[in-house]
């Protein structure tokens, strides 16, 4: 039996190289003569750069850049052929910070990380957007790629209360020339009941209250950079645009274009062949919910899986939807560690937890022939 396993990172505890060995060490110990493929995977959120390096080689540069709340972070820039890839986690993301603060966190650091990469030469940009602490609408990026304004614009979304105007055109200059490609993870709008604020704003420490009144913020912050008029306020409506607490906004003010970060991935690696080869999908991630649906990997690599008329399943840590949803999603089953182990159990040891699964999962899968 062939089995492709592609998952993503698990929630901090596993990258997806890390987990994709995982589930083949106890896949094999169940069916050591199956023929198991790795194919890490990413969705433009953490761990992107890892899964495009291993994947397309190129070089490495890493960047010192403002964290998400002033402290000074190292990103990795991949250069490939004229495109330089930017995993804006690395630059703002939620593992970045010990105590949540959204109202102060920026992306002024995707920015100098974006800049890094123009300088070094890229002609092609490509930014992966997930997995953030921050919330100000890409207001920090644009700062750091010389935007000006009335108000500070790296200082995250509360200083942009009384925003009244903003010049982007710096920024725009500063790009010229560039190809600008925002690989989002999700494709939520920038405002309203659906948009990023209220759909991400409570992971990263928003309260009911802030999220009312930072969304008016943002809203403010949009008229400022775009005008009033629908028309005008368009790229906040695109999808995407609420990708990573509103960098998805920046980026395509900037004329950033959004495409799919898990379909760009799988692009690359080349996962539609891969599927077609193997008998049976295997992805997986920390944790498989409802957020899993659109733009995530799971999702992704179970419509390739379905197009190449394979059956997919799921190993995650926790499993949170039933398996009507999760056909819906087209995902055979799903499996989770702590059907079997309690949390906090499973976060000590991720690695050998999920191979467990991975072993008890094979029984069903592929079982050994009668002798």
């Amino acid at each position: 039996m062939r089995v492709l396993v592609a998952p993503d990172s698990f929630g901090g505890t596993l990258s997806a190289p890390e987990a994709a060995r995982a589930i083949i060490e106890g896949w094999r110990r169940h069916a050591p003569d199956d023929v198991l493929t790795a194919a890490a995977m990413a969705d433009g959120g953490p761990g992107l750069v890892d899964v495009l390096h291993a994947a397309t080689g190129g070089r490495l540069d890493v960047v010192r850049v403002r964290g998400p709340l002033g402290a000074d972070v190292p990103v990795t820039v991949l250069h490939a052929d004229g495109t330089a890839f930017v995993e804006s986690a690395q630059a703002c993301g939620l593992h970045l910070v010990e105590a949540k603060d959204p109202l102060h966190a920026s992306t002024f650091g995707v920015g100098q990380a974006v800049a890094a990469a123009v300088d070094a030469g890229a002609s092609r940009v490509v930014v992966g957007l997930g997995g953030s602490a921050t919330n100000d609408g890409g207001a920090g990026l644009l700062a750091a790629l010389g935007a000006t304004a009335d108000v500070p614009l790296d200082a995250g979304p509360a200083a942009l209360a009384n925003v009244g105007s903003v010049d982007v055109a710096p920024a725009v200059e500063r790009l010229r020339g560039v190809e600008l490609v925002v690989a989002a993870d999700v494709d939520v709008t920038l405002l309203g009941m659906f948009g990023a604020t209220k759909t991400f704003g409570p992971q990263k420490g928003l309260t009911d209250a802030h999220i009312v009144e930072v969304d008016g913020w943002l809203d403010r912050f949009v008229v400022a950079v775009c005008g009033p008029s629908p028309a005008q306020r368009r790229p906040a409506d695109a999808k995407g645009a609420g990708a990573a607490g509103g960098l998805g906004f920046a980026l395509m003010v900037l004329g950033g274009t959004v495409v799919s970060g898990i379909e760009l991935v799988a692009e690359t690696v080349g996962l539609t062949a891969e599927a077609g080869a193997h008998d049976l999908v295997v992805t997986g991630e920390g944790t498989y919910d409802f957020s899993s649906r659109a733009g995530k990997v799971v999702h992704g690599v179970a419509a390739v899986a379905a197009a190449a008329a394979r059956p997919c399943i799921v190993l995650a840590g926790q499993v949170l939807v039933g398996s009507r949803e999760m056909r819906a999603m087209g995902v055979e089953s799903a499996y989770g560690v702590t059907e079997r182990v309690a949390v906090e159990e499973s976060m000590g040891e991720p690695a050998r937890h999920l191979a467990d699964l991975a072993e008890r999962v094979a029984r069903t899968w592929s079982p050994r022939p009668l002798d």
